[in-house]
């Protein structure tokens, strides 16, 4: 249900593209094993977002070439003659920076041929990080976003426009975290920007030399003249601990726009190496902006068709005297809850996967925070497997009124959707033979009422035949 090779290595969803009757989702890939190496693009194509097939591995590096060390993030896009073109940073390991290069495609995707020479060779004057072009076409024009740190410690979303995809202006700094000293990420990585009318949605991967990859946030405004003023603080795009570098699509013909995010491992890297495999994309999301300027995404509607037969609807009230038992559910579940949590405690969803009771995953409201938290500290009985508790703010929850859950679970990840749009991903790593099964459980000295839906979900059409690539280096 979840995108990602059988096994081996993934990261950063790249090249979200619709063209001649599919969806094609791009993704960073290495062949050769469960580590960030030998990066090559790998490639999925889809009619409907619920059968998808594999394609040979789109670009992979060319010894000696520009992209030596990897063919590292970027898009594509569709062109009125035919072509799939992919933009993408082209990574050498003596070069700091990663300048901006094409590959196209006539034939849908499968074969690949690139541009002889680099596109946009060299970074803006006073930049010190610059890699992760994005791609898109607005206003008869197109325009490209490539994410960058600048001389003076700020991180900048660098833009460029062209008429034909091959002349590209450099129009300066499209937005800038702020100046102070010692505040905000060192750089920014995989900029995107969606448009609502006249309002924007610029959304960055955080990026520190320290720590690397950070985490997500989103910015709203407005855009004039190429430059794009935010109309509040940026806010994180996921809550969870798991979510990094979304990549967006619009849909052509729809004023509807999906995103994809990559959900890195949340386990010790040597058990990632012995399962063979690290890293998955999340499920696409309908990503819109609300009229008080809040980004709400949900589940893409047609991921609805994946639901198989209802396996639980439970209605009423627990105490904290008793956990309910709701019943049974598979490792691939898509749920939906209403609950009024007691104000004088916690209520929620426990999923416990073991049958003694020992490994489970908590999803809690608290009325007096105005928070829910999903806490995977007993959500796996192997020790190599990431603890902590992870929250998002839910401020109704405070009142007592029902608060509405949607939460997807697919064996190792958990996509948690609030209501309000508001979304936390998390990865986790039951061991347990089980069965799975769910409980409502509260702190509360009074009851707290649920309402809850469950359904197993069918996996879809998703092929999982081995990725090959064309070329390549061994790990």
């Amino acid at each position: 249900m979840h995108l990602r090779p059988p096994r081996n290595w993934i990261n950063d969803p790249n090249g979200l593209v619709f063209h001649d009757g599919h969806y094609h989702v791009f993704f960073q890939y290495n062949p050769y094993g469960p580590r960030h190496s030998n990066v090559h693009w790998g490639h999925y194509r889809s009619p409907d977002l619920i059968h998808w097939e594999p394609l040979p591995v789109a670009l992979a590096p060319t010894p000696g070439g520009y992209d030596a060390d990897g063919c590292f993030s970027g898009n594509a896009v569709s062109s009125d003659d035919g072509r799939m073109v992919a933009f993408y940073s082209a990574h050498r390991t003596d070069r700091w920076w990663q300048p901006v290069t094409t590959a196209e495609s006539y034939d849908g995707g499968i074969t690949w041929v690139k541009r002889p020479e680099l596109l946009i060779p060299e970074p803006p004057a006073d930049t010190t990080m610059y890699r992760d072009p994005y791609v898109w076409q607005q206003d008869g024009r197109w325009r490209m976003l490539v994410g960058s740190a600048l001389a003076d410690n700020r991180a900048a979303a660098q833009l460029y426009e062209s008429h034909d995809l091959e002349h590209w202006e450099y129009r300066g700094p499209f937005h800038a975290s702020d100046a102070a000293a010692g505040s905000g990420p060192v750089g920014w990585e995989c900029p995107q920007y969606a448009t609502f009318g006249d309002r924007g949605v610029l959304i960055i991967s955080d990026w520190t030399p320290q720590g690397g990859p950070s985490h997500t946030t989103v910015h709203t405004g407005r855009e004039q003249d190429g430059r794009f003023t935010a109309s509040a603080a940026p806010v994180p795009l996921d809550h969870g601990p798991d979510f990094y570098a979304p990549a967006l699509l619009r849909v052509p013909g729809e004023d509807r726009w999906l995103l994809w995010g990559w959900s890195w491992e949340a386990r010790d890297d040597a058990w990632a190496h012995e399962a063979g495999w690290a890293g998955t994309l999340t499920l696409p999301r309908e990503v819109t902006l609300a009229a008080d300027g809040t980004v709400v995404q949900r589940p893409a509607r047609e991921l609805l068709a994946l639901r198989g037969e209802r396996v639980l609807h439970r209605t009423g009230h627990v105490t904290q005297s008793r956990a309910a038992e709701l019943g049974q559910v598979s490792r691939t579940f898509d749920l939906t809850a209403v609950l009024t949590p007691d104000t004088t405690g916690t209520g929620g969803l426990r999923l416990v996967t073991s049958a003694d009771d020992t490994e489970y995953l908590d999803i809690s409201l608290d009325p007096t925070t105005g928070r829910l938290t999903v806490d995977r500290s007993h959500a796996s009985l192997d020790a190599r497997a990431r603890g902590g508790s992870y929250a998002v703010p839910y401020p109704t929850a405070m009142a007592g009124t029902p608060v509405e859950l949607r939460v997807i679970v697919d064996r190792s990840i958990a996509e948690v959707y609030l209501g309000d749009g508001r979304v936390l991903t998390l990865r986790f790593y039951p061991l347990a033979e089980g069965p799975w099964r769910l409980q409502a459980r509260t702190t509360g000295t009074g009851r707290s009422d649920f309402t809850v839906e469950a359904w197993d979900l069918t996996p879809g059409g998703i092929r999982q035949e081995p990725l090959l690539a064309s070329q390549g280096r061994d790990a």
